[in-house]
């Protein structure tokens, strides 16, 4: 009985094969997008930045759609206030499957990555508030610096080519699930413009409707893209952030299989959106938001403007210092015992690579600084602090990447072949590497 509670009680140890297949595919997904959302970061700052940028900004002002409607929105809108819902339906999804059958299932195996995840958002709005206290700044940016970009931060990743263990990179997943959620709370929350509730009952009428679907085993596309679409427009007409629709959608589909199902409604959805959010959806928000100024005048206003300076310091030190702590201190709370191949200077790797808070950050600086010119500034604080923590995260994983390569290579070895990695087959149930979860 003691040797079963100290194994269950394993931290970042071998992932169970099943939770270790989803996640693969998901990060899979996410490092292709991740790699597509840094080409898009790209061009959109090299094309801002030159004798064109004239075209940029009339292109991404430039409006179009269905003015009867309330649709009449310019191409940075439709971006972030659109395809970003795509986004958020696929984290919603995952945030489902994590809670019904992932790491969130049960409070024990929950306990350390939320902790670490709140941890990791509130102590970056306290970094905030607090530079914004002593520079005399606004406080309405509170909330830009608490997001990590787990695409992004899976780029950095494959340019570092590293061979980072499954459970760390699942644990970062994890991380990015938790932080999502609370994104879209503070989002549905603190970035509402005038209600109509008219609007917003129709959006609920509509989830509701798209709940009764789901419960009755309904299946075809025919009935819950028209109806999503709907469900999108009365939120965005209902002053509430038209995102919160994806994420409510996704929570509402199914994750788990019916007997003789090959996949639940959620995987299905999942396997057919996150290509579209991963490599379509964010790299064109990222296009249409990530052009600002990089002149030496700009910079230089990231570190004398409070706010600017509030939000680097939030996403490099805060997040840093919020997740190594929460999650150092969750551990020993729950007694949980640090997997004996990895170090704590892994989780400050990965505390500094959740650093790197792109999407979503811009989504709220946005949302929080309506005047351009100071949404500009918030930006680019927002690109300088991901870029960072991108390099300093980058120092901390090569220094480590020799003994990463040695627990990866261990855990694919497939010596028959069989499509399972042979640790799997061959660790004795007491052994800490194999039967310890996340």
């Amino acid at each position: 009985m003691c040797a079963a509670r100290r194994e269950r009680s394993v931290f970042l140890g071998l992932l169970p094969w099943p939770e270790r297949v989803q996640v693969a595919r998901a990060l899979r997904t996410e490092t292709v997008g991740g790699l597509v959302l840094l080409a898009a970061a790209v061009v959109a700052l090299v094309w801002a930045n030159t004798p064109w940028s004239g075209t940029y900004e009339h292109l991404r002002d430039a409006h179009f759609g269905i003015p009867a409607l309330g649709l009449d929105l310019s191409v940075g809108h439709w971006t972030a206030d659109g395809l970003l819902a795509v986004f958020f339906l696929v984290a919603g999804i995952e945030l489902k499957r994590e809670l019904v059958v992932g790491e969130l299932r049960t409070p024990a195996t929950a306990a350390l990555p939320v902790v670490a995840a709140l941890c990791g958002m509130a102590v970056p709005a306290t970094v905030y508030l607090a530079t914004i206290g002593l520079g005399g700044g606004s406080g309405q940016g509170w909330a830009v610096p608490m997001a990590t970009d787990i695409a992004f931060a899976l780029a950095v990743l494959a340019v570092l080519s590293t061979h980072l263990p499954s459970a760390l990179r699942a644990f970062l997943l994890t991380l990015a699930v938790v932080d999502d959620l609370g994104a879209i709370l503070v989002i549905a929350i603190f970035f509402t413009s005038d209600l109509n509730p008219a609007a917003l009952v129709g959006a609920a009428a509509g989830l509701a409707v798209f709940y009764v679907l789901q419960r009755l085993r309904v299946r075809g596309w025919w009935w819950y893209v028209p109806l999503g679409v709907v469900i999108w427009a009365l939120m965005y007409n209902g002053g509430v952030h038209a995102t919160v629709a994806g994420v409510a959608m996704g929570l509402i589909l199914r994750t788990t299989r019916d007997e003789g199902e090959d996949a639940s409604p959620g995987e299905r959805t999942e396997h057919l959106l996150r290509p579209v959010s991963a490599g379509v959806a964010v790299p064109l928000f990222a296009l249409f938001a990530a052009g600002v100024s990089v002149s030496a005048d700009a910079l230089g206003e990231v570190f004398t403007r409070p706010e600017p300076l509030g939000v680097v310091l939030g996403l490099v030190v805060g997040k840093t210092v919020g997740i190594f702590v929460g999650t150092y201190l969750a551990a020993r709370f729950t007694r949980a015992r640090l997997n004996p191949d990895l170090a704590w200077a892994d989780v400050l790797a990965l505390a500094v690579l959740a650093g790197i808070g792109f999407t979503v950050s811009l989504l709220i600086g946005e949302l929080a600084f309506p005047d351009p010119a100071a949404a500009e500034h918030v930006k680019a604080a927002v690109l300088l602090g991901s870029l960072v923590a991108a390099v300093v995260a980058a120092l901390l994983v090569k220094r480590r990447n020799g003994i990463y390569r040695r627990l990866w290579e261990a855990e694919t070895r497939d010596e028959d072949a069989d499509g399972v990695p042979d640790i799997y087959q061959q660790a004795a149930p007491g052994h800490g590497r194999a039967a310890g979860g996340n």
